[in-house]
């Protein structure tokens, strides 16, 4: 049976009988392009092939493609990908804290006519908002 091996540049023709192994296949391929066997990775569909299984084994059928690709050297991920989800696992979690319930209604418009109206005293100057910290000028 006829198999192709993709490479770098182009379709590599192969010939093999159904007892042939996959590193037989990985020895030929690395002649081919020259390098060296263990950094030769031969993959069916995404699929990673190990050495042991025979062609029939791995189900391959005349004119199937393999693809052959280098190792790669690194492991580690770049950027922020590797801190995903850190901080929110080394963050304390704290129990939120029983709050007065807010006013509604009457008791809402009664409170803000307080706060605008009732318990202002005119001053000089610029106004300043309900949570400033400045003292009152005289």
């Amino acid at each position: 049976m006829q198999i192709f091996v993709r490479g770098a540049s182009e379709l590599l023709p192969l010939d093999l009988e159904k007892d042939d192994t996959v590193q037989d296949i990985r020895e030929y391929v690395a002649e081919e392009y020259d390098i060296e066997i263990d950094e030769l990775v031969l993959s069916l569909n995404g699929t990673p092939m190990s050495d042991e299984q025979t062609v029939e084994q791995f189900g391959l059928v005349s004119g199937s493609t393999l693809d052959a690709t280098v190792k790669l050297f690194g492991g580690k991920v770049h950027g922020s990908l590797a801190r995903a989800g850190k901080v929110k696992g080394q963050t304390p979690k704290v129990a939120k804290q029983e709050k007065r319930k807010k006013k509604t209604g009457r008791a809402k418009r009664r409170l803000q006519y307080k706060q605008r109206f009732v318990n202002k005293v005119a001053g000089f100057g610029r106004r300043r908002g309900p949570n400033s910290n400045q003292p009152a000028s005289t």
